[in-house]
């Protein structure tokens, strides 16, 4: 029996969000832990939701694109997956307690569906990754319920194989999808259809299938304790990720100039150091 086929008394309502703005985002004050359990809640209510995993690239990206924006807006959780957004925190009242990174949550999100019988769907990558992701966390969690598996073309689909691509996640009684499409391409295709699928919670996990199928390496634990798993990424893929990390360090020069005048302004003076 799944846990869509249960039936269960009535679920109370979510607590309000507890959130901080850091680069005009509101990040929910959640650590690890309460983030699960926040997800968990999510799913209990059975109604579509999405979560955001953001980085330094996603707040790039909400203060260039439109779109992204009004999916930040849309968005029932969004978690800080980046050192930089976790310590520019600390500079308010009320700071992030912890980065919460997306190739870490998703072994505890498994972990969770594996005791209460949430179906997880994985969806994107290359051939044959999202399967090999799913087959490495049924070994490491038994009784994890994989809907289905699927890695879609790197083209867009046609309206016929978009159509039948929904129904099959639909059909697949999916609790939980994660989606590897790459940002914000992944995020961009949860807010257009996870109304449409009736999914309770979907994430885009970005490299996080590749990490767990072992077609990718995770940085060591010293660099992701430092900060520094963007400089441990770009040199094993800098084709790829040199011009991305470029713009993402040009935007947060930026951010922190402005963050500065308008520390400077609320003191009553101008940046250049005199008394307003």
């Amino acid at each position: 029996m799944t846990f869509a086929d249960r039936t269960s008394d009535a679920i109370a309502p979510l607590p309000p969000r507890d959130t901080v703005d850091v680069w005009d985002i509101p990040f929910d004050r959640l650590d690890m832990d309460q983030s699960i359990d926040a997800i968990d809640r999510l799913i209990e209510r059975r109604e579509p939701s999405y979560v955001i995993t953001a980085n330094l690239n996603y707040c790039m990206l909400n203060a260039e694109d439109t779109t992204v924006r009004q999916i930040t807006k849309d968005a029932d959780l969004i978690l800080a997956d980046g050192q930089p957004i976790v310590l520019r925190s600390r500079l308010k009242p009320n700071p992030l307690p912890e980065r919460v990174a997306g190739s870490e949550m998703i072994l505890h999100l498994c972990r969770r569906a594996s005791e209460k019988g949430h179906r997880v769907y994985f969806l994107g990558g290359v051939e044959g990754v999202a399967e090999a992701c799913a087959n490495r966390l049924q070994s490491m969690f038994p009784g994890l319920q994989v809907a289905g598996t699927e890695c879609p073309p790197f083209r867009k689909l046609s309206d016929e194989e978009h159509a039948a691509q929904l129904k099959r996640i639909r059909d697949a009684k999916t609790d939980l999808l994660f989606v590897a499409f790459g940002q914000p391409k992944g995020e961009k295709w949860i807010h257009e259809n996870y109304r449409e699928l009736g999914v309770t919670v979907s994430i885009q996990l970005g490299a996080s299938f590749d990490f767990i199928a072992g077609t990718a390496t995770r940085a060591p634990e010293i660099y992701q304790k430092l900060g520094l798993e963007w400089a441990y990424r770009m040199c094993s893929d800098p084709k790829r990720l040199v011009p991305r990390y470029a713009g993402n360090a040009w935007y947060l020069g930026k951010a922190l100039v402005r963050d500065w005048k308008e520390q400077v302004n609320r003191w009553g003076m101008s940046p250049d150091g005199h008394s307003t």
